[in-house]
């Protein structure tokens, strides 16, 4: 009985060790191999696997000990997918809670106002942060792929400052731009001004995109937007720079001239009456707002001042004085 009481309190005594054994281990911070070192989980991560993979990125953990940790806190089976970083100062415990909370590190992607799809793409297709599940897809299976049923992706994504999980998929940005682009013309247009001379909430897109390339200075955007709606009331072309820029694509070397001008083609809003067939860029809430709220004026003409700023004027006569005076084409 004596022999079978000393072993038990060894075996207490054992199992005292252990515990703060592993509790000093809990708490004690953890050596990198880099200030910052950042690991992937994939989903379905086993704890055990997890171990693994974050002693291989750098973190100086022990993986059996790690494991046994998270067996005895019982979250050894709640470990989260996703990117994480971890820094100098952090321990196994706090390690364990962030990787099973899913506490994961963000990347960021910010889509201007004014950009064009092939911009947006392009900043996709470089961001290191990105899965890049849309690569190899044309515009059609892409929009197909995030279930639109617009045949251009031209102007259907909001510019906005986007957060996701670190090597999240694209088409997730994507979906989430889209989305907030259709919400945000649903309730501009809900909240329209009566009278516009537009058949839908798409023209009214396309327009903001004219209006956000057309405007150097935030505060024009309502009378730049007055300007194009009351050409349009009254059956005068836009001719706009911007739509035949965007028309010429990839052959646009900087310099517009007369000739690009006088070639037709369903951009070109010198040669076309109305809208033209797609938005050319993608506009900001701003730009909507001038379009579907726009003030009261009687003004059918621009010129850029050279500031950033533009000089309205109602009548031909007026907009050839002020293209003189600031030595400006000024086609708007």
């Amino acid at each position: 009985m004596k022999r079978f009481l000393t072993v038990c309190a060894l075996v207490l005594v054992s199992l005292a060790v252990l515990a703060g054994c592993l509790a000093w281990y809990a708490q004690h911070p953890l050596t990198l191999a880099r200030p910052v070192v950042d690991f992937n989980l994939p989903l379905g991560t086993p704890m055990k696997q997890a171990a693994r993979r974050i002693e291989a990125a750098g973190v100086e953990v022990h993986p059996v000990i790690l494991e046994w940790l998270a067996r005895i806190a019982r979250i050894d089976r709640t470990v989260k997918a996703g990117s994480y970083e971890v820094a100098a100062g952090l321990t196994p415990w706090q390690l364990l809670l962030k990787i099973t909370r899913g506490d994961v590190s963000q990347g960021e992607l910010t889509l201007v106002e004014g950009w064009t799809f092939r911009q947006f793409r392009a900043a996709l297709d470089a961001h290191p942060d990105l899965r890049h599940d849309s690569a190899g897809l044309d515009e059609a299976q892409l929009m197909a792929r995030l279930g639109a049923v617009e045949s251009s992706p031209e102007g259907l994504f909001f510019p906005d400052t986007y957060l996701f999980d670190k090597q999240s998929s694209d088409l997730r940005v994507l979906e989430r731009a889209y989305q907030a682009m259709k919400d945000r013309l649903a309730g501009a247009w809900a909240a329209r001004a009566p009278d516009l001379p537009l058949a839908g909430a798409y023209e009214a897109l396309i327009l903001a995109s004219i209006v956000e390339k057309e405007t150097g200075l935030a505060a024009d955007r309502p009378l730049v937007a007055s300007v194009f709606l009351n050409r349009l009331r009254v059956g005068m072309r836009l001719q706009t720079d911007p739509t035949v820029i965007y028309g010429l694509g990839g052959s646009f070397d900087g310099n517009l001239t007369r000739r690009h001008l006088a070639t037709d083609g369903p951009y070109n809003t010198y040669q076309r009456q109305g809208l033209p067939p797609t938005p050319i860029a993608m506009p900001g809430a701003e730009a909507l707002r001038a379009v579907l709220q726009p003030p009261a004026s009687d003004f059918y003409y621009f010129v850029a001042r050279g500031d950033g700023s533009s000089e309205f004027t109602r009548s031909l006569e007026d907009h050839n004085r002020a293209v003189a005076r600031y030595q400006k084409r000024g086609r708007g």
